[in-house]
């Protein structure tokens, strides 16, 4: 919950030069809150960058007061939605079956979503990582295509804690993730306190196709230094 209208549009004058020198194959999904998707899909015409929202409902209309449906981020231009995101989950009460049914809607309606699982600190330190992880992914993909996904791995643990999960750790719970896909080549992303100072080495670990980035991509020079790792 960041950034009004100005604020968003300042943010895009000084992110889209970081981008000239970013190779073709890298894709930068902005996903901003709702009220700023619409100027930011006016103003993103030409660019690379790709626009994404941070939650969709599964119903297209009906008396859910404060959603948004599928049909009004498509509107909007938008083409990825983050689904089950830990702060979703932690503080507005999402569950394993409702991230399902997001899911579904998102790709209903043509919209790539971003799941995104993950544990806890009391989960990890009671060795129950896997199988936390591996439950969410279980009931979270029912009905859902492998072919028009993308999975983040957040530690809850290592959000806006300053805590980072070791590159290698990171590395071998997304080849985990990997192994209880019928599709293998998911992009899996990691996400937890991503910084310009460690991705690089993340991205180097041969399991992580990319990044969801939290607080440090609120800064426009230091969202570009981790959208250009080397």
């Amino acid at each position: 919950m960041y950034k009004t209208q100005a604020e968003a549009l300042e943010f895009l004058k000084e992110f889209i030069p970081q981008l000239e020198e970013t190779p073709e194959e890298r894709e930068i999904v902005l996903c901003a809150p709702f009220t700023a998707l619409t100027i930011l899909s006016q103003n993103l015409h030409g660019s690379r960058i790709r626009l994404g929202a941070q939650n969709v409902h599964w119903e297209a209309s009906g008396a859910y007061t404060g959603e948004i449906s599928g049909p009004m981020l498509v509107e909007m231009g938008v083409r990825y939605v983050i689904i089950g995101h830990s702060e979703r989950r932690q503080y507005f009460g999402e569950t394993d079956e409702t991230v399902n049914l997001r899911l579904k809607a998102a790709q209903k309606n043509g919209l790539i979503p971003i799941l995104c699982v993950g544990e806890s600190k009391q989960q990890r330190d009671a060795g129950e990582t896997e199988s936390h992880i591996f439950r969410q992914l279980e009931k979270d993909l029912v009905d859902v295509d492998q072919n028009n996904l993308v999975i983040a791995y957040e530690p809850i643990w290592a959000i806006g804690t300053g805590d980072t999960c070791e590159s290698q750790e990171a590395n071998r719970v997304i080849g985990l993730i990997r192994s209880k896909l019928s599709n293998p080549n998911v992009t899996i992303q990691y996400g937890g306190s991503v910084k310009p100072e460690n991705i690089d080495e993340l991205m180097a670990q041969p399991e992580i196709d990319g990044v969801l980035v939290g607080g440090a991509s609120l800064e426009p020079l230091s969202f570009g230094r981790i959208v250009n790792y080397r």
